[in-house]
């Protein structure tokens, strides 16, 4: 055994004890006749102290820099009490060193091992197996194991099964791009990696087996950006004889006793929020609000129904509407730093920003509209949106959608300035009654909205034929601190169903079987009601450990342009390769 202790596992009940560590050298304090190295292994770190009347231990230390691989034996001794450590476990205790042996010294490492920051993130990445050596990636992943490990658990006794499904399957179209993957024994024809079990678990079901569950890997080809990775991770889950209140209740109870036995220092308000999807981009402009503040959208369509202002006029003309946000106490802004703010606005597509500011003082309101409002319409607005003196109003005029992005990221982005978000608590909340299908202006054609198996509300089925765009989805999205942490439906289980929503999403019957042709077939073969969800496992860490990107909560991330420093994928093939693959490249 090359150790009888972890180097986080010593306390005072060792005293007296002969002890072997190995470990990494985390900091190392030369006195001369004593030197001191801190011991580190993932469990925590020891202090070693080297005297030199045990000369060939002490010699090792002198030559030991940081980041070499020790292996120590050492008796276990009291710290004197100026040199007690409050913030180490192992802080109260010291090893005396009797000998020492250098399992691998180590080149000076580009990144520091022992403290956090500084260099940038692509050289972390690029050295990542030394940056996963750091305290806060650990305690990350760490995290991520107890999450997942809890999830089995209590799915588990739940009566979930938990059933691996392939990796190689049909590329089918289900929105992003399909990662390919060519065979060498079918010259011409390729698989695809998931981008989420969607079809084999509804299988599954037909199949019999009532409650699956699995932690899945998925492959997208999308643009990415912080939340986004070509490969992650969801929780994956399937059941039968379910409607949507039965996979809401699970799914409250399994993270309201996640968060209490992994995270227990933070608040989880219960039970969830629950919001139509319209409701929420009526409030919020967003259908994953986070819900830790206020900053609601206040709508001010109807006071200006006759307003002269042109800008306010013809948005409304045009079916549009006027919405602001009231930022309290920001009055004091400069003109400067709304001009920032209109520019900010537009990148979430609007024209324009109007604005106003309540003076402190209780004077006259200043703003950029105000001589274009008719009589009262000024007092009007501030009496909506509840202002009061040293506040500022913030005010969109277009299409809906155009208003609800451009003041989400307003609203968004004062409560970072503002910190109103508290950061101890998970606000977790359901978003409902998604539409079930969108029009696609582009190509002229309905889109499923979630994907093309999601069953539409038993009370809009007659619409589907008339007005699709009114038919609502038996659709849920589990939203956490203004994320998507995980979206399900229940499912379409009737072939005739199926067959008429891949009709309106313009599916036709010989697509649909060559595409999915094995499920409808299922379908024929007494399939059972059934729903699911899928949490995002990678996102849910990302915001338990209190980090901005998912890439600090995975061991071996890509970069967003969808490349692995580490190793250097995507990388050229032999020629040879491409040849047994039946591939020229252009």
């Amino acid at each position: 055994m090359f150790r009888s202790h972890t180097c986080g596992e010593l306390r005072t009940e060792h005293i007296g004890h002969e002890v072997t560590l190995a470990g990494w050298v985390h900091r190392r304090r030369d006195h001369g006749e004593l030197i001191f190295l801190d011991l580190r292994d993932r469990y925590g770190i020891t202090q070693v102290v080297f005297d030199s009347i045990t000369a060939m231990a002490h010699k090792v230390a002198e030559e030991s820099r940081s980041e070499y691989v020790l292996q120590i034996r050492g008796r276990v001794r009291a710290r004197p009490a100026e040199a007690v450590n409050p913030h180490l476990g192992t802080g109260t205790i010291e090893v005396e060193a009797l000998e020492a042996e250098v399992l691998n010294p180590s080149r000076t490492t580009p990144i520091y091992i022992a403290q956090e920051g500084g260099e940038d993130e692509m050289i972390r990445l690029k050295y990542r197996y030394l940056d996963l050596r750091r305290e806060r990636m650990q305690r990350n992943l760490i995290l991520r194991h107890r999450v997942i490990k809890f999830m089995r658990d209590f799915l588990d006794q739940e009566g979930f099964l938990e059933i691996e499904t392939p990796i190689l399957i049909k590329s089918t179209p289900e929105g992003a791009r399909d990662y390919l993957v060519p065979s060498r024994v079918h010259p011409g024809k390729f698989y695809a990696l998931p981008q989420s079990p969607q079809q084999l678990k509804q299988l599954l079901m037909v199949a019999g087996y009532d409650r699956y569950f699995q932690v899945a890997r998925c492959f997208r080809d999308e643009d990415l950006r912080a939340d986004r990775q070509p490969e992650f991770t969801q929780l994956d889950m399937e059941m039968s004889f379910v409607d949507q209140e039965d996979v809401i209740q699970l799914i409250e109870r399994l993270f309201i006793e996640l968060c209490r036995a992994v995270v227990p220092h933070k608040h989880v308000p219960t039970p969830f929020p629950r919001l139509t999807y319209a409701e929420a981009l009526a409030r919020y402009g967003s259908d994953k609000p986070d819900l830790r503040y206020g900053l609601e959208l206040i709508n001010l369509s109807d006071l200006l129904t006759a307003t002269p202002f042109q800008v306010f006029q013809q948005a409304l003309a045009n079916s549009g509407e006027v919405k602001g946000l009231c930022i309290p106490g920001c009055g004091s802004y400069s003109r400067k730093q709304i001009d920032e703010l209109t520019e900010f606005a537009k990148i979430g597509g609007a024209r324009g920003l109007a604005w106003a500011i309540v003076p402190a003082d209780g004077g006259e309101v200043r703003s950029s509209f105000g001589k274009n409002l008719g009589e009262g319409e000024m007092s009007a607005i501030v009496e909506r949106m509840a202002a009061k003196p040293g506040d500022l109003l913030l005010i969109v005029a277009d299409q809906p959608s155009v208003v609800a992005a451009a003041l989400d990221r307003l609203r968004r982005e004062f409560a970072q300035r503002l910190k109103l978000a508290d950061p101890n608590t998970l606000n977790f909340s359901w978003v409902l009654d998604f539409p079930l299908v969108e029009w696609n202006e582009d190509e002229a054609r309905w889109d499923a909205v979630h994907h093309p198996f999601t069953a539409p509300q038993d009370a809009d089925m007659h619409l589907m034929a008339t007005d699709p765009g009114k038919v609502r989805a038996k659709a849920y999205d589990l939203v956490l601190n203004g994320y998507e942490a995980g979206g399900g439906s229940i499912r379409i289980h009737r072939r005739d169903v199926q067959q008429q929503l891949f009709d309106l999403l313009g599916i036709t019957p010989e697509l649909a079987q060559a595409q999915f042709g094995h499920m409808l077939e299922a379908f024929e073969y007494g399939a059972p009601p059934h729903g699911g969800i899928a949490p995002g496992i990678d996102r849910i860490v990302m915001i338990l450990a209190d980090e901005s990107t998912i890439r600090e909560v995975m061991a071996f991330p890509k970069t967003q342009q969808a490349v692995d420093l580490m190793t250097a994928a995507p990388s050229p093939v032999d020629e040879r390769q491409l040849k047994e693959l039946h591939i020229n490249l252009r």
